[in-house]
């Protein structure tokens, strides 16, 4: 695997157009104190003219202090959850591209410089670092397997996007970040960083990179099914705002399935017999048939407003210049 890494990623050096460019690194960290000194000194190394940006979210270990000696700007944020961090990051930092990264020291550093070449000279608004590896201790099976779970949920409902909606390592052109709501207050808000692109349409891609294990001591503060419960929490309500005609409608189905089917052997004997000898199964299948029609207008209104909120997105993001070489 490092050999093939090594064959297939340029050296930092190559990449010195970036230069022009300011660059902002943001590293949000929770008790990383095993780890964020190497990353932050690892990316300062690849990206000298790049500013290092760590936000500590209400650790208790020494992870401020790390930081700090290693070179980086470090900024706290006390409402706890990735979402809340990254939310803020995007508030606070002015910068022309922002390459996102976990504190773990699991993503391959190198790959950095070909994310944010691609960005630039590809003027892509988003590039997801596609996690590969070899090693079971990186990427438990039952996490591969959700992932490909969720990013086919993700794909069908909102269209083809990154293969690794979950991966922690991400380039983002400015007019990404400054008109991205970020919504969600955990790691749910990585599956958002794919729905917004797809939604209005950006131009993304990804980037294989070589994804290992965390040190020794270092703990993975992703639980698995309740941050699992979580994101489809999300995808949900991203289809209801994004995508409400496909969501009532749905819905709509349903209720028009289940009352033609509760209708059906009343009305055959209501024709045959001329009586309806089941009324409360009459009004239930005329209550469903209701719902439904209830549901497709709803979808009907709801999308208007979501289209119109579509389009003053959409011109807020155009309002931003992408990066030109």
């Amino acid at each position: 695997m490092n050999t093939i890494i090594q064959n297939n990623y340029t050296k930092c050096s190559n990449f010195d157009f970036l230069c022009d460019y300011n660059i902002a690194v943001l590293i949000p960290c929770y008790n990383e104190e095993i780890t964020i000194g190497r990353v932050v000194r690892d990316f300062r190394d690849c990206l000298p003219e790049a500013n290092i940006y760590v936000y500590d979210n209400n650790s208790t270990d020494r992870t401020i202090e790390f930081a700090q000696n290693a070179g980086a700007i470090v900024h706290s944020e006390p409402m706890q959850g990735k979402g809340c961090v990254i939310r803020r990051m995007f508030a606070d930092i002015e910068a022309d591209i922002y390459l996102l990264v976990d504190g773990d020291a699991t993503y391959e550093v190198q790959a950095a410089t070909k994310m944010l070449g691609m960005a630039v000279t590809q003027n892509l608004d988003m590039v997801t670092g596609l996690r590969v590896t070899d090693r079971q201790n990186a990427y438990r099976s039952g996490h591969v397997l959700g992932n490909k779970a969720f990013t086919s949920l993700v794909q069908y409902m909102f269209g083809r996007g990154s293969k690794d909606i979950f991966s922690g390592y991400r380039v983002f052109s400015r007019r990404f970040v400054k008109s991205f709501p970020a919504l969600s207050s955990g790691f749910e808000i990585e599956t958002e960083f794919t729905v917004h692109a797809l939604t209005l349409l950006m131009p993304i891609d990804d980037v294989e990179t070589v994804y290992v294990e965390r040190p020794e001591g270092s703990c993975s503060k992703l639980n698995t099914y309740q941050d699992g419960f979580r994101i489809l929490r999300v995808i949900i309500t991203l289809l209801r705002r994004e995508r409400p005609l496909l969501f009532f409608g749905v819905i709509g189905a349903c209720f028009l399935l289940s009352g033609m089917g509760l209708g059906f052997p009343v009305l055959a004997e209501f024709m045959k017999t001329g009586l309806v000898p089941r009324l409360p199964t009459a009004v239930l299948a005329t209550g469903f048939i209701t719902l439904a029609a209830l549901s497709f207008c709803c979808g009907q209104v709801v999308d208007g407003i979501a289209t119109a909120r579509l389009e003053m997105r959409r011109l807020s993001y155009l309002s931003y210049m992408p990066p030109r070489r």
